[in-house]
């Protein structure tokens, strides 16, 4: 039998993940697509860096500067209450770190993509830089939209390192998914693990599938 406490953690996760880095991402997209600054490609690199680094590179430095014996960790729980490791909130924000790309990209790529002549037509009309954002950027890239939102989601559902090396193994605080997985397959519990891995293979299936039937009916839509 499944346990469902692992799932409903994951799918929290994911949610909460998503919303925030929308919310920062689309600021960051826009920012790395106008400005000139030639700072924007560190930036962007940065930001590109979870990609390539191996999550469990990654869990170890955000596990040492979370940790309360590291000064930004003692100064979090010193002045905010606030304990990152090896609970929910350190989940959220490594997730943030880890998924970053995910969420950045797609959006950046569909904003360059657009021609200049939008924002210059809206700027001339008087509007500013965030009603020309709100109004007349995103609603053009609705395709990459989707795809931002749904492969954040589902990256963040099936993160592994990143989630152990930061939030540990606590049931119904940081046993994610995966690493209930993780957990079958240490104690050689095949038939249990299939189950988990069988769920996680079928969400990231429909997921893309998802992802393919939305954007071909706008794109469809869109030459009609």
């Amino acid at each position: 039998m499944l346990q469902w406490d692992p799932f409903i953690l994951t799918f929290k996760l994911a949610t909460v993940t998503t919303v925030i880095l929308f919310l920062l991402s689309v600021p960051l997209a826009y920012w790395l697509t106008y400005s000139r600054y030639k700072i924007k490609y560190v930036i962007e690199a940065l930001v590109s860096l979870p990609l390539i680094l191996p999550p469990s590179v990654l869990g170890f430095y955000l596990l040492l500067a979370f940790s309360p014996q590291n000064a930004f960790g003692k100064f979090l729980e010193q002045y905010f209450d606030l304990r990152l490791v090896f609970t929910f909130e350190g989940l959220i924000v490594a997730s943030i770190l880890y998924s970053l790309p995910f969420m950045v990209q797609p959006i950046h790529s569909g904003l360059k993509l657009l021609p200049l002549s939008l924002v210059e037509a809206s700027y001339t009309l008087g509007k500013g830089r965030l009603t020309t954002l709100l109004r007349i950027l995103l609603p053009n890239i609705r395709t990459s939209l989707i795809t931002a939102f749904v492969l954040s989601f589902a990256h963040t559902v099936g993160e592994f390192g990143v989630v152990l090396m930061v939030g540990g193994n606590i049931p119904r605080e940081t046993r994610v998914v995966s690493i209930a997985l993780y957990d079958e397959v240490e104690a050689m519990n095949y038939q249990q693990a299939n189950l988990y891995a069988m769920t996680l293979l079928l969400f990231a299936f429909s997921t893309l599938l998802i992802v393919y039937l939305v954007n071909y009916r706008l794109r469809t839509s869109k030459a009609i």
